[in-house]
Protein backbone atom coordinates (compact mmCIF):
# COMPACT_ATOMS: atom_id res chain seq x y z
CA UNK A 1 0.00 0.00 0.00
CA UNK A 2 1.22 3.55 -0.55
CA UNK A 3 0.11 6.98 0.35
CA UNK A 4 0.37 9.95 1.21
CA UNK A 5 -1.49 11.96 4.27
CA UNK A 6 -1.06 15.26 5.42
CA UNK A 7 -2.46 17.17 9.17
CA UNK A 8 -2.68 20.91 8.41
CA UNK A 9 -5.17 21.01 11.12
CA UNK A 10 -2.79 22.54 13.94
CA UNK A 11 -0.09 24.53 14.65
CA UNK A 12 2.23 21.11 14.29
CA UNK A 13 2.32 20.52 10.51
CA UNK A 14 2.59 16.68 9.64
CA UNK A 15 3.28 14.96 6.65
CA UNK A 16 3.86 10.52 6.30
CA UNK A 17 4.96 9.04 2.85
CA UNK A 18 4.47 5.07 2.34
CA UNK A 19 5.55 3.18 -0.14
CA UNK A 20 5.02 -0.34 1.01
CA UNK A 21 7.15 -1.55 4.15
CA UNK A 22 8.91 2.20 3.95
CA UNK A 23 7.42 4.71 6.21
CA UNK A 24 8.67 8.38 6.37
CA UNK A 25 6.90 10.65 9.31
CA UNK A 26 7.58 14.34 8.73
CA UNK A 27 6.25 16.72 12.07
CA UNK A 28 6.96 19.92 11.86
CA UNK A 29 6.41 21.86 14.75
CA UNK A 30 4.98 25.08 15.42
CA UNK A 31 3.75 25.47 11.48
CA UNK A 32 0.41 27.62 12.69
CA UNK A 33 -0.49 30.50 9.41
CA UNK A 34 2.63 29.05 7.47
CA UNK A 35 1.28 25.63 6.49
CA UNK A 36 0.35 27.19 2.70
CA UNK A 37 3.95 28.48 2.48
CA UNK A 38 5.61 25.32 3.43
CA UNK A 39 3.06 22.48 2.45
CA UNK A 40 4.10 21.13 -0.94
CA UNK A 41 7.84 21.68 0.02
CA UNK A 42 7.05 18.87 2.63
CA UNK A 43 4.90 17.01 0.48
CA UNK A 44 7.58 16.67 -1.99
CA UNK A 45 10.39 15.94 1.04
CA UNK A 46 8.00 13.15 2.18
CA UNK A 47 7.42 11.59 -1.37
CA UNK A 48 11.26 11.82 -2.50
CA UNK A 49 12.09 10.13 0.59
CA UNK A 50 9.54 7.30 0.35
CA UNK A 51 10.66 6.66 -3.32
CA UNK A 52 7.43 7.86 -4.51
CA UNK A 53 5.67 9.99 -7.46
CA UNK A 54 2.06 10.79 -7.13
CA UNK A 55 1.04 8.22 -9.25
CA UNK A 56 2.77 5.76 -7.18
CA UNK A 57 0.30 6.37 -4.68
CA UNK A 58 -3.15 4.28 -3.99
CA UNK A 59 -4.94 7.49 -2.66
CA UNK A 60 -4.32 10.86 -0.34
CA UNK A 61 -5.38 11.74 2.69
CA UNK A 62 -5.67 14.34 4.75
CA UNK A 63 -7.23 15.52 8.02
CA UNK A 64 -10.49 17.44 7.36
CA UNK A 65 -11.26 18.58 11.16
CA UNK A 66 -11.76 20.05 13.76
CA UNK A 67 -8.98 22.48 14.00
CA UNK A 68 -7.66 25.70 12.21
CA UNK A 69 -10.75 26.74 9.60
CA UNK A 70 -8.13 27.89 7.50
CA UNK A 71 -5.22 24.98 7.78
CA UNK A 72 -8.00 22.56 6.81
CA UNK A 73 -9.09 24.01 3.92
CA UNK A 74 -5.28 24.70 3.14
CA UNK A 75 -5.62 20.74 3.41
CA UNK A 76 -8.50 19.82 1.45
CA UNK A 77 -7.62 21.50 -1.52
CA UNK A 78 -4.23 20.47 -2.05
CA UNK A 79 -5.28 16.33 -1.44
CA UNK A 80 -8.44 17.32 -4.13
CA UNK A 81 -5.42 18.50 -5.80
CA UNK A 82 -2.89 15.38 -5.99
CA UNK A 83 -6.49 13.37 -6.31
CA UNK A 84 -7.57 15.15 -9.42
CA UNK A 85 -3.67 15.18 -10.96
CA UNK A 86 -2.92 11.51 -10.18
CA UNK A 87 -6.41 10.16 -10.64
CA UNK A 88 -6.58 8.67 -7.22
CA UNK A 89 -9.26 8.41 -4.43
CA UNK A 90 -9.17 10.36 -1.06
CA UNK A 91 -9.20 9.77 2.05
CA UNK A 92 -10.65 11.85 4.87
CA UNK A 93 -9.41 11.30 8.71
CA UNK A 94 -10.17 13.32 11.89
CA UNK A 95 -7.97 14.92 14.20
CA UNK A 96 -9.41 12.60 16.70
CA UNK A 97 -8.69 9.84 14.53
CA UNK A 98 -5.34 10.70 14.87
CA UNK A 99 -5.76 10.76 18.80
CA UNK A 100 -7.05 7.42 18.86
CA UNK A 101 -5.02 5.88 16.97
CA UNK A 102 -1.91 7.23 18.72
CA UNK A 103 -3.07 6.30 22.52
CA UNK A 104 -3.11 3.13 23.68
CA UNK A 105 -6.32 3.81 26.30
CA UNK A 106 -9.00 1.71 25.78
CA UNK A 107 -11.63 4.36 26.48
CA UNK A 108 -10.34 7.95 25.99
CA UNK A 109 -11.75 10.97 25.21
CA UNK A 110 -9.79 12.94 21.99
CA UNK A 111 -9.72 16.86 22.51
CA UNK A 112 -8.48 19.82 20.29
CA UNK A 113 -8.16 23.14 21.79
CA UNK A 114 -11.12 25.25 20.59
CA UNK A 115 -10.22 28.40 22.37
CA UNK A 116 -11.84 30.43 24.94
CA UNK A 117 -11.98 27.26 27.21
CA UNK A 118 -13.86 25.38 24.82
CA UNK A 119 -12.83 21.74 23.25
CA UNK A 120 -13.38 19.83 20.15
CA UNK A 121 -14.20 16.54 22.21
CA UNK A 122 -15.31 12.89 20.89
CA UNK A 123 -15.14 9.59 22.92
CA UNK A 124 -13.29 6.73 21.34
CA UNK A 125 -13.54 2.94 22.80
CA UNK A 126 -10.69 1.56 20.96
CA UNK A 127 -10.78 3.02 17.74
CA UNK A 128 -14.49 3.13 17.62
CA UNK A 129 -16.16 6.22 18.21
CA UNK A 130 -18.27 6.04 21.36
CA UNK A 131 -19.39 9.41 21.71
CA UNK A 132 -20.24 11.73 18.72
CA UNK A 133 -17.99 14.60 17.95
CA UNK A 134 -19.37 17.65 19.84
CA UNK A 135 -18.03 21.19 20.80
CA UNK A 136 -17.86 21.22 24.72
CA UNK A 137 -17.16 23.75 27.53
CA UNK A 138 -14.64 22.71 30.15
CA UNK A 139 -17.24 21.91 32.36
CA UNK A 140 -18.85 19.45 29.88
CA UNK A 141 -15.81 17.96 29.26
CA UNK A 142 -14.73 17.50 32.67
CA UNK A 143 -18.10 15.39 33.14
CA UNK A 144 -17.26 12.93 30.61
CA UNK A 145 -13.82 11.89 32.03
CA UNK A 146 -15.91 11.69 35.46
CA UNK A 147 -17.39 9.29 33.74
CA UNK A 148 -14.85 7.17 33.04
CA UNK A 149 -12.46 8.63 29.95
CA UNK A 150 -9.22 9.00 29.51
CA UNK A 151 -8.39 12.52 27.95
CA UNK A 152 -5.55 12.68 25.05
CA UNK A 153 -4.77 15.14 23.15
CA UNK A 154 -1.95 16.68 20.66
CA UNK A 155 -0.90 19.10 23.68
CA UNK A 156 -1.04 19.69 27.44
CA UNK A 157 -4.35 21.27 27.56
CA UNK A 158 -4.49 21.34 30.77
CA UNK A 159 -3.79 18.54 33.86
CA UNK A 160 -4.55 15.05 33.77
CA UNK A 161 -4.48 15.21 29.94
CA UNK A 162 -2.08 12.40 28.17
CA UNK A 163 -0.29 14.11 25.03
CA UNK A 164 -0.21 11.43 22.25
CA UNK A 165 2.12 12.02 18.84
CA UNK A 166 0.23 13.35 16.57
CA UNK A 167 2.45 12.15 13.16
CA UNK A 168 2.31 8.96 14.41
CA UNK A 169 -1.73 9.46 14.72
CA UNK A 170 -1.56 10.39 10.99
CA UNK A 171 0.19 7.26 10.11
CA UNK A 172 -2.10 5.29 12.27
CA UNK A 173 -5.32 6.22 10.84
CA UNK A 174 -4.55 6.24 7.14
CA UNK A 175 -3.22 2.49 7.52
CA UNK A 176 -6.25 1.34 9.39
CA UNK A 177 -8.85 3.35 7.96
CA UNK A 178 -7.60 2.37 4.07
CA UNK A 179 -10.71 1.15 2.92
CA UNK A 180 -12.58 4.32 3.53
CA UNK A 181 -11.20 6.00 0.71
CA UNK A 182 -13.47 8.06 -1.21
CA UNK A 183 -13.78 10.03 -4.64
CA UNK A 184 -12.11 13.43 -3.89
CA UNK A 185 -14.80 15.79 -5.05
CA UNK A 186 -16.92 14.00 -1.65
CA UNK A 187 -14.29 15.36 0.93
CA UNK A 188 -15.79 18.08 3.11
CA UNK A 189 -14.28 19.30 6.25
CA UNK A 190 -15.51 18.88 10.26
CA UNK A 191 -16.50 22.04 11.47
CA UNK A 192 -18.27 21.75 14.72
CA UNK A 193 -18.72 25.39 15.39
CA UNK A 194 -18.98 28.68 13.33
CA UNK A 195 -15.76 30.35 12.70
CA UNK A 196 -14.33 33.34 14.33
CA UNK A 197 -15.37 35.26 10.94
CA UNK A 198 -19.10 34.07 11.05
CA UNK A 199 -19.56 34.24 14.77
CA UNK A 200 -18.74 38.17 14.76
CA UNK A 201 -21.55 39.27 12.04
Amino acid sequence: MNFLAIDTSGKQLNTVAVHGDLQIVRPRPDCAMRHSVILMDEVDAALKQAQLTPRDCCFFACVVGPGSFTGIRIGIATVKGLCLAAEKEALALTSFDCLAYADTNEQKLCLVDAGHGNFYACGYRGTQVSIPPLFASREQVEAIIASGYVPVAHAPLFEGVRVADAAQGLLAAAVNKAGEVMPAHALEALYLRKSSAEEGR
